[in-house]
């Protein structure tokens, strides 16, 4: 009796049992990873938007810029971080200081739209009160890889 050359019927459904078995680990694993990286940007973000916040307020009470009591130095939404400060320099020549060149984008929704919190606003609330920007938060309803929420970062 010959043998003929390959793989019998049993080696193959062996083999593809393993590739499955090995996918089956390898698809959460890269799902866990790709969501590592979006809370990654996400903290970068956040911390972006609040340094600009408070570069803003910072600029604003050094230069003595003339505003509304109820903004507390405070920019009025995001877009004032990426049009910045009118201002006097000390030749009296007016200029701009500008604290972003654009609004990050939040990673968990794909879109450059924040949760915004005024000074007057209760910390946990969800309603903007308009009256200037204090805080940033993503407005994501998922959960965190730790079990928080996105929207409370």
């Amino acid at each position: 009796m010959k043998r003929r050359a390959g793989f019998t019927l049993v080696e193959l459904i062996v083999v593809v049992v393993i590739i499955a078995v090995l996918a089956a680990v390898a698809v959460p694993v890269a799902q866990t990873s790709i969501q590592r990286g979006q809370e990654v940007e996400l903290r970068r973000a956040l911390r972006q938007l609040r340094n600009a916040i408070d570069a803003y307020r910072e600029f604003a009470r050094e230069h003595k810029v003339e505003m509304d009591d109820d903004r507390y130095f405070l920019p009025q939404n995001l877009d004032d971080l990426v049009k910045g400060l009118e201002y006097k320099d000390k030749e009296g020549n007016r200029r701009v200081e500008r604290f972003l060149r654009r609004i990050p984008e939040d990673p968990m929704t794909a879109a450059r739209e924040w949760g915004l919190r005024s000074f007057q606003d209760k910390r946990d609330s969800d309603q903007w009160g308009g009256e200037n920007v204090w805080d940033v938060y993503s407005l994501s309803e998922k959960t965190a890889l730790d079990g928080s929420t996105y929207r409370s970062w």
